[in-house]
């Protein structure tokens, strides 16, 4: 059914992951929040995780170990006050819709469909009433609440204050260049001002909030200027292990984060994929966000597979099976070109001894170093370092093996112990590329497609032994 007002478009859509992690200090006030060092506020409800500000994110972000959750507020044409990041509902509905101009019954024959970001499997869900939400986690949680049209001051004021210790409750949230947390502070609210990454940082414009707010892609001196102001910092938004602990080395306090079972955790989730399951496993992760939906690989749940079909150099990190904390291991799989061949020389494999989650892409400057294993179009296995700031791999070792096969799936196995690091084809010691090298024992392992051509390649059957 179409709605008066909308119009229908390309559905885009987010998934779940499984819960295994260190849950933090729980709190139950703001004053006990900003006590800690770091906390965690699930960032749209941890939308690395779960459908994007719904009730299901909220619920499972809390119970994931979120010692806050953030909301984004709209309101539609009839006063309702609904939970949705964008002022309209096309980029996670696939109906292009001005929440403004709808009534609420209208909007609420809607769902957001985050499958392209979270999986094929994962649940389309219903964009939930602010109240709803609140009813439920309003006593347990505290709440960041942003009026994302920035005209329902009044009545969202109204709203919180129905509420028991609201203000020890819920934190207000804005971008530092509005003025409505002047009136939420007169309400005696706390109140977050968030700087974007252009935005100047002075005196005046930080002295009318609590709590000051960075983004995590703002140079190390933007967010030590941020921090001297010496007001508690929240970076929003952190997917990364890395990023988080960068992040508490520049003085943030605060982590606004999208993948809260992942980044909360010291350890890893198991020792093999989830690919079959259809929804992308917390800590698995494409080399880059600032892509969005495009940047993630495509789950095929009916053949336990994931699918890097970018047209650029892509990579996907394996966080969910990290970091190994063996000494000795082997990390086997298998791998096809499933459509076509790329070019002869061209390659794909996977990248391994790496000692944290940063960013890793061939033919990008490696932010931190580790090995490769390759596995050429014409057959070439090889062994190779990629080196810190370098973006070209050096070949240590290599053995040439059948030329692979459209559609064929091919078994290779990583190995590595205190000396040694070996790459091996169907464990044929006659295709094996090896070396005695311990430069790098790290704990992470990304997949790689290391060429940018449309030929996708595709991965299954992960598992570290």
């Amino acid at each position: 059914m179409l709605l008066s007002g909308c119009a229908s478009g390309g559905s885009q859509p987010v998934g779940p992951a499984r819960i295994t992690q260190e849950v933090p200090e729980t709190v139950t006030t703001v004053s006990e929040l900003l006590g800690l060092a770091p906390f965690y506020v699930a960032h749209r409800g941890s939308g690395d995780n779960w459908p994007e500000h719904t009730a299901l994110a909220y619920r499972n972000a809390v119970n994931a170990g979120a010692q806050a959750i953030e909301i984004s507020v709209n309101a539609t044409s009839d006063g309702v006050l609904v939970c949705h990041h964008d002022s309209n509902t096309l980029r996670l509905t696939g109906v292009d819709c001005e929440i403004a101009q709808v009534t609420w019954d209208e909007l609420s024959l809607l769902s957001n469909d985050a499958t392209a970001w979270l999986g094929p499997r994962t649940p389309v869900e219903p964009i939930p009433r602010l109240k709803d939400v609140l009813d439920e986690l309003a006593g347990e949680t505290i709440i960041f609440v942003e009026d994302k049209q920035g005209t329902n001051t009044a009545s969202l004021l109204d709203l919180l204050g129905s509420y028991p210790d609201a203000t020890e409750r819920f934190v207000w949230k804005q971008w530092a260049g509005g003025r409505q947390h002047e009136v939420a502070r007169e309400h005696g609210y706390q109140t977050w001002g968030y700087f974007g990454p252009e935005d100047e940082v002075t005196l005046e414009r930080t002295k009318g909030f609590d709590i000051l707010g960075v983004h995590h892609s703002a140079s190390d001196q933007a967010i030590k200027k941020v921090v001297s102001h010496g007001k508690p910092v929240i970076a929003w938004e952190v997917h990364y292990r890395s990023g988080r602990d960068r992040l508490s080395e520049l003085g943030v306090v605060g982590m606004m984060c999208s993948n809260i079972p992942y980044v909360t955790a010291r350890t890893k989730a198991s020792v093999s994929d989830s690919f079959a399951s259809g929804t992308r496993a917390a800590g698995d992760l494409p080399w880059t966000v600032d892509l969005g939906w495009q940047a993630q690989p495509r789950l095929i749940p009916e053949i336990g597979a994931v699918r890097l079909g970018h047209s650029d150099v892509q990579s996907y990190l394996m966080g969910s099976l990290a970091p190994i904390d063996k000494t000795n291991y082997e990390i086997s799989f298998k791998i096809r070109w499933p459509d076509a061949l790329p070019e002869r020389e061209q390659h794909a494999g996977l990248a391994f001894g790496i000692d944290d989650d940063s960013s890793y892409r061939v033919g990008s400057p490696a932010q931190v170093g580790g090995y490769i294993a390759v596995l050429r179009a014409d057959g070439v296995l090889e062994l190779c370092t990629h080196s810190l700031g370098q973006d070209e791999l050096t070949v240590l070792a290599s053995v040439q093996t059948p030329v692979p096969l459209v559609g064929e799936w091919i078994d290779l196995v990583v190995s590595v112990d205190e000396l040694r690091v070996a790459v091996t084809r169907s464990r044929n010691t006659a295709w094996e590329a090896s070396v005695n090298s311990d430069d790098y024992r790290g704990g992470y392992f990304w997949l790689c497609k290391n060429y940018a051509a449309p030929a996708a390649v595709e991965y299954s059957s992960i598992l570290v032994e």
